[in-house]
């Protein structure tokens, strides 16, 4: 069986694989031209030709595919490069960017409208960008907690009067609220700052009260306080700085932190019974006094809806789809992130050249036939581009921040540890 004689001088395709590039060709060849404004970009798509030629043995054997399929394959490997530094970045900072400004993306994922677009030939945009820790998401989360609570948060709470009926024990807190929201007015006549606003949502009541004479509100120490209880309508036995004791600072301390409750507790003539915004006085009002009792409450809002002009965040940022990242900047990418697309561009290109040798197992030659390596190349490549997938999350997963700040935690106790077996130099002779 006689050999064939194969040269750099193709016997099987009239498409062949020249040993460089020419700058001049690369932006006409690209799929996309994302990156076909870069100097850069272009002179490396070029570079990348002599590079895959010498790898793949242009110079032994025929490579048949074009310098085209080398500038579209280092094209997509920088495409493929930003996609994956974008999602680590994503996992580093989506939870500071929820609810910040967003943008609108052309077909490329450039920005077209936004404050954080920018030129790829720069570095610029958000993806560029070291976020400025204030861990908005979670304060945003606390905030909601703290009105549910009742601590502070960004909650409304409104309030407002109801009459009370003599010999009446039950009221619908539900139908009070609402009947004030329509008419823009309490049952003591005052307008209110919530109407219109009720609607048909399920409302939650904080705290049901009636006033007392202001005078009678006081601190209450173990030795004073006579006839305090029983005060509705008089000022009982002594006016509030008639009554004298030395005490501990702790002491009127803990008294301040029950003031609240002691007011509405030992003060009150009246509990009270709530379930499902129905209200149950005990006892039932025998007189016109209290003339009014008050209801503090909070209406629920949807997520989505915004409060007034105030910026609460939720108009913005919500996932990953509308996080500002726009493709990475070619001269932002470093020697680290260049070889590995110069890596990954090969092996698109041995895949691209695996479907072209695919087509035909056999191509015949005079007195002879020459099988192609068209699989080998299809499977090589694809596992390479697999291997450098993973790699590249590999690498990124190591150097998340929260990995970096678990690192520098670690070299604390590692100085923490080397310096316990160093004297002091009081010790030292």
């Amino acid at each position: 069986m006689s050999h064939p004689e194969l040269t750099p001088k193709s016997n099987l395709s009239k498409v062949i694989l020249t040993s460089t590039g020419s700058t001049g060709d690369v932006t006409s060849a690209l799929p996309y031209g994302i990156y076909s404004d870069s100097h850069d970009f272009v002179s490396g798509a070029s570079d990348q030709v002599a590079y895959v030629y010498k790898k793949l043995g242009g110079d032994v054997l025929d490579i048949e595919i074009t310098t085209g399929n080398v500038y579209a394959a280092y094209e997509e490997s920088v495409l493929e490069y930003s996609y994956i530094i974008n999602s680590h970045q994503a996992k580093n900072t989506l939870s500071d960017y929820l609810g910040s400004m967003t943008g609108t993306f052309d077909h490329d994922g450039e920005l077209k409208t936004g404050e954080l677009s920018s030129s790829l030939s720069g570095a610029g945009g958000i993806a560029m960008k070291y976020p400025r820790f204030e861990f908005a998401y979670a304060r945003r989360v606390a905030e909601g907690m703290a009105g549910d609570a009742g601590v502070g948060g960004n909650t409304t709470e409104y309030s407002c009067s109801f009459r009370t009926v003599t010999n009446q024990q039950d009221y619908d807190l539900d139908s009070i609220i609402q009947d004030a929201s329509d008419s823009g007015e309490d049952a003591a006549g005052n307008t209110v700052n919530f109407a219109g606003l009720v609607g048909q949502k399920h409302l939650t009541v904080r705290k049901v009260f009636y006033r007392t004479p202001h005078a009678m509100w006081r601190f209450y120490g173990y030795y004073g306080g006579l006839n305090t209880v029983g005060n509705l309508s008089n000022y009982g036995q002594y006016s509030d700085d008639s009554t004298f004791e030395v005490i501990p600072a702790w002491q009127n301390k803990a008294q301040s932190m029950a003031f609240e409750d002691s007011i509405y507790t030992r003060n009150s003539h009246y509990s009270f019974e709530l379930k499902n915004n129905q209200l149950r006085l005990f006892p039932k009002p025998v007189s016109s006094s209290p003339k009014y009792f008050w209801i503090q409450f909070t209406i629920p809002t949807e997520p989505w809806e915004t409060s007034g002009s105030a910026d609460i965040g939720i108009d913005g940022v919500n996932n990953l789809n509308n996080v500002p990242f726009q493709n990475v900047p070619y001269n932002s990418i470093n020697s680290i992130g260049k070889q590995w697309i110069r890596r990954f561009a090969l092996a698109l290109c041995k895949e691209t050249l695996g479907q072209v040798r695919s087509k035909f197992g056999q191509i015949p030659i005079p007195g002879e036939s020459v099988t192609l390596n068209g699989e080998a190349l299809l499977t090589q490549g694809k596992d390479e581009q697999d291997a450098l997938r993973t790699e590249l999350k590999e690498l990124l997963d190591e150097l998340t921040y929260n990995k970096l700040m678990e690192g520098d935690a670690d070299k604390v106790d590692q100085v923490n540890k080397i310096q316990a077996k160093i004297p002091l130099s009081i010790f030292v002779f």
